[in-house]
């Protein structure tokens, strides 16, 4: 048997081992109190709390270590820091304060003949998670299944690895102490790519594959994978600017749904302006971006109202940058910013700016995305600022979740059917 093969096997029988350990881990979570699984949260937050200093090490060593391979919005989202560190604890927290998804009688009916029918909340079972350099992913995936009542196998990019192992044994901890099984998170032990292709054929093991992270992540696992995959597409998202726009709450929306954060999927990646207000509202607004170092890559329009706008191309329209990078173009109306987002944007997030109700409602209406929004930073696109507690990610599916992804997205429901001898004619 060759090296190779030997390590094959060996890699298999890992993931295998952790499948059924996290598999009996699911069966035992799902009868798990909601204070039980609350009680752990709180602990584990603690314990990230308590080791602060080791998790920040832990992320200065990984940082150290892509140097130069990684671009910049990519070592933005690696890195962790006193307040990111604090705000994965206080996640926790909030997850904790949430209500028990589990169990909750979603619908109940009698019927005629005396059954008395319930649609009732139930965990998943085991779900895996496969997402790259954001190391707090770690604490949110891992938070929000144990409410739920899931067993999480999380497999954390190779460069955040350090982070995430330690993130992961804060979790572990917070298990141990409200004696619920250790199993019930996971972490895959290796940075081996071939642990993901054993993960996505693990069926009967793992009932959900939830991927996060860039488009070929999310390509490669929706091609590959043998179990059903809740997936979150790039946010390739539009700020549109309507005739009946206010300019200076147009200025503050769009610069903070661009520039707060350049590296997170709820960025806005495209600028529309309203012809009719083209004139007025063009030039301000790209000065805006311009000036706090974004690159704009504009149509003729764009172009004429700074000599500092760069031509934009077909494929910009398509692209998320995550980065300060923005395309910027004249479009005729509602309408023709709807065909727009439509057809070019990723379904994720999308912004009107207008005081005018009947253009924002079409707006709503129309555009096909997961999260839209009227006079608001396309920023709001986070499961934390929806009061979620958490999110896993944003769902660009239409089935069973779309939008974030919190503990209640992670569950599916039974029916309960209580009788007295009834039977079918």
């Amino acid at each position: 048997m060759s090296a190779l093969l030997e390590t094959t096997d060996a890699l298999h029988d890992q993931m295998l081992a952790l499948g059924r350990a996290a598999r009996a881990a699911a069966a035992e979570l799902a009868t798990v109190p909601g204070p039980s699984k609350d009680q752990a949260l709180r602990a584990a937050a603690a314990s990230i709390r308590a080791r602060k200093a080791e998790i920040q090490a832990a992320n200065d060593a990984d940082v150290a270590a892509v140097g130069e391979r990684l671009a910049g919005p990519m070592v933005e989202r690696l890195t962790l820091n006193d307040a990111r560190i604090e705000a994965m604890a206080k996640g926790l927290e909030d997850i904790a304060d949430f209500p028990d998804p589990i169990g909750g009688v979603m619908a109940e009916w009698t019927r005629p003949n005396g059954l008395a029918i319930q649609r009732v909340r139930v965990p998943l079972g085991v779900i895996g998670i496969i997402y790259e350099s954001r190391p707090n992913v770690t604490a949110d995936a891992g938070g929000l299944c144990l409410k739920s009542g899931n067993a999480a196998i999380l497999r954390g990019g190779s460069e955040s690895v350090r982070s995430s192992r330690v993130i992961a044994d804060c979790l572990v901890d917070g298990l141990r102490a409200a004696g619920l099984p250790e199993a019930a998170i996971q972490l895959v032990p290796t940075t081996d790519r071939a642990a993901v292709g054993h993960l996505l054929t693990m069926r009967g093991l793992v009932d959900v594959i939830v991927p996060r992270g860039g488009k070929s992540l999310i390509e490669r696992i929706s091609e590959e994978s043998r179990v059903p995959v809740i997936k979150h597409l790039d946010g390739n998202n539009t700020v549109y600017v309507d005739a009946g726009a206010d300019l200076e709450k147009t200025r503050k929306v769009v610069m903070n749904a661009k520039m707060r954060r350049t590296s997170v999927c709820g960025a806005a990646e495209t600028l529309l302006i309203d012809r009719k207000v083209a004139d007025r509202m063009l030039p301000v607004l790209v000065k805006d971006l311009l000036d706090a170092g974004c690159a704009v890559r504009g149509d003729e329009a764009a172009q004429a109202a700074d000599p500092r706008v760069t031509p934009v191309s077909p494929e910009d329209w398509d692209t998320e940058y995550l980065d300060a990078i923005i395309a910027c173009g004249v479009v005729d109306g509602v309408d023709a910013a709807i065909a727009h987002v439509n057809r070019h944007g990723s379904h994720h997030t999308d912004a009107i700016v207008t005081e005018n109700a009947t253009a924002a409602e079409r707006f709503l209406n129309q555009v096909d995305s997961a999260i839209v929004l009227w006079n608001a930073s396309t920023q709001f696109a986070d499961g934390g600022e929806f009061g979620m507690g958490a999110e896993i990610g944003i769902s660009t599916d239409k089935f069973h979740a779309r939008g974030p992804v919190g503990a209640e997205q992670l569950t599916s429901y039974k029916y309960v059917v209580r009788g007295d001898g009834q039977t079918r004619p």
